[in-house]
């Protein structure tokens, strides 16, 4: 395959397709990773089979996480990119929740993002080149009713920084981006007061958009950007900085 591979988990619909037709304009041939087969091959449609291709994957599941990359190995022969995107919310104060939510959340976020980065440091360390790029959040900093899900993103900062000090030499570049607030299906489906009250505590009193966190992975992906591993990329609009906390 001549054009450079990209895999994007979670990428058939929100943050996740933005990052896929973005990487597919770059000029990446795009395999897509997602447990919905319906969004999948709607996407798969969209960018054209001569630039992607969708194959069904539980990223929590080692077997299937192994199995995706054997079959991804097979279309391309090397892969260029990871972009490890995919991730779900269980929110609850702590006195809600039950396990049962906190160890989806660790599960698919944290887990998940580990196996296909134990997938993608063993191909990459072979071919001597890669990219890997973990879609945190700026909650990592903590959210209230979200100890689940901030414990999981501050644990993908943290496998980050491990995994650029661990593939540094082999030209393995590892980062993360930390989006805010992103319009998205999911936070159209909060209450408006509650979004309202969301959007007035950013310091630009907006949301960003998917292709603002598409347009930093694309940077990152780009084999003209060197030297830059083990970073953390905030694309919240300010929110991080500690102006306007909610």
């Amino acid at each position: 395959m001549k054009k450079p591979v990209s895999i994007v988990t979670g990428a058939a619909k929100g943050i996740g397709k933005a990052i896929a037709l973005q990487l597919k304009n770059d000029g990446f041939f795009v395999v897509i990773a997602d447990m919905d087969v319906e969004g999948g091959k709607l996407l798969e449609a969209e960018l054209g089979t001569k630039n992607s291709r969708f194959i069904p994957c539980n990223i929590s599941n080692e077997n299937d996480v192994q199995q995706f990359f054997e079959h991804a190995r097979k279309i391309s022969g090397s892969i260029d990119v990871v972009v490890n995107n995919a991730g779900i919310i269980r929110d609850n104060m702590i006195w809600k929740m039950s396990v049962e939510e906190f160890d989806a959340v660790i599960a698919v976020n944290l887990r998940g993002t580990w196996l296909m980065c134990r997938e993608a440091a063993q191909l990459m360390k072979e071919q001597n080149f890669g990219r890997i790029i973990n879609i945190a959040s700026r909650a990592w900093l903590g959210n209230p009713g979200q100890s689940n899900y901030s414990a999981s993103k501050a644990g993908i900062v943290a496998l980050t920084r491990v995994l650029a000090l661990e593939l540094g030499r082999y030209n393995v570049f590892v980062n993360a981006i930390a989006p805010g607030l992103i319009d998205t299906p999911l936070t159209q489906k909060l209450e408006q007061t509650v979004l309202q009250k969301l959007i007035e505590a950013q310091p630009t009193k907006t949301m960003g958009k998917p292709e603002d966190v598409a347009r930093a992975v694309s940077f990152l992906a780009n084999s003209k950007t060197q030297f830059i591993t083990g970073q953390l990329i905030y694309v919240d609009g300010g929110k991080s900085i500690g102006a306007n906390l909610f």
